[in-house]
């Protein structure tokens, strides 16, 4: 990784001999190694940050005279140092959808909150690569966030022992002990949609879920049997279908789920996409949302109000928790230790016209 820099030291003689002095430039890790002082501390130091001693405040400036240039440097000139930063590494191994363009948009415009660049690697080419393996290799980033990522938890817990900085935007598995993650309070999201549906009177309710690995499809079925089980229902495992978060997923589960006999009367789906994917089943079939079926969605992406009718579904937050990752990032690079390791934020129930009262049995078919 490359190391930071400090700029303005002395007149670029740089003296033979001296550690990591070169035309006038002197690294952060060199004064960290001459001062005995972790590279957190010359950081806060040499930007003039709070909670640094005395003492140790001109041990690190002494240094700095003595590596960068053996004439006194007068301090105001000092107050002015600035740090060269290598940008973060930001990788989102899919397309810049709604979905995930909402998040890289916000962890975007946070790091340039912090005056600190970044370096993207998106798309189908992205999660082909090997990058995540090279990270702690790599002189153009200095710490990562990564969203959604692919790789096997053995690729995680390999980066996480090289005590490299990153963070993990919504992780499909658990993540390593002890590393920081972000993501939606998947559970309560998917409670209160059940729940909003049994409210309406439903209770033989289809469910659509993500792939069966990802740790995200466990806790929103969990939230859905926990919101069936407050009215006596248990889950169904006929009523339950699973499969990669596409609208061609809602149409080839909603279909199988919509031929079934009884029919349910609503359908939970793992996302916006694949709620879209059920109401072009249910059109097929001559039904309609929601006098006849109830289909809910998760994630509030702009689909959801695109559609006819607009979709009920679960906000999840995604630009707070492109925020969130940045926050938690630069904490690591400033040296300070973790005060919460996984993170859960908000989700919010969106009620809209595709959910409506279960039919009356012997309506429609459901019987």
């Amino acid at each position: 990784m490359k190391q930071d820099s400090v700029s303005g030291i002395g007149s670029g003689r740089g003296g033979s001999g001296t550690i990591g002095a070169s035309a006038g430039r002197v690294t952060v890790r060199a004064i960290a190694a001459e001062t005995g002082l972790s590279i957190a501390t010359v950081s806060r130091v040499i930007n003039g940050g709070d909670n640094v001693a005395a003492d140790t405040r001109e041990r690190v400036l002494e240094v700095v005279d003595r590596l960068g240039d053996r004439a006194p440097e007068p301090r105001k000139q000092r107050a002015r140092l600035q740090i060269v930063r290598p940008p973060v590494f930001v990788r989102c191994p899919y397309l810049l959808t709604d979905y995930f363009g909402h998040i890289v948009t916000s962890i975007a415009e946070t790091l340039a909150l912090h005056g600190q660049e970044m370096v993207l690697s998106a798309g189908d080419a992205a999660a082909r690569s090997t990058s995540l393996r090279e990270l702690p290799q790599r002189r153009d980033a200095r710490g990562a966030v990564l969203i959604l990522p692919p790789e096997p938890r053995a690729d995680l817990e390999a980066l996480a022992a090289r005590s490299y900085p990153f963070v993990v935007v919504d992780p499909r598995i658990d993540v390593p002990r002890g590393t920081v993650s972000i993501s939606a309070a998947h559970f309560s999201g998917a409670r209160a949609v059940t729940r909003h549906l049994v409210d309406l009177g439903h209770r033989r309710i289809g469910v659509i879920t993500g792939p069966t690995y990802w740790h995200t499809r466990d806790d929103r079925v969990g939230g859905h049997l926990a919101a069936l089980s407050e009215v006596g229902v248990l889950g169904d495992p006929e009523l339950m279908r699973h499969g990669e978060p596409a609208t061609n997923t809602g149409l080839r589960a909603g279909g199988e789920l919509l031929d079934l006999r009884p029919r349910p009367t609503a359908v939970v789906c793992f996302n916006d996409k694949v709620a879209i994917g059920v109401l072009a089943a249910a059109s097929a079939r001559g039904l309609r949302v929601p006098e006849d079926l109830s289909v809910t969605g998760f994630d509030d992406i702009d689909v959801s109000r695109a559609s006819t009718p607009r979709l009920t579904t679960v906000r999840q937050p995604l630009q707070e928790m492109g925020r969130t990752a940045v926050t938690m990032l630069m904490r690591q690079l400033d040296g300070h230790a973790h005060e919460a390791l996984s993170m859960e934020l908000a989700t919010q129930l969106i009620v809209r016209e595709s959910t409506g009262p279960a039919p009356a049995p012997g309506t429609t078919g459901t019987d």
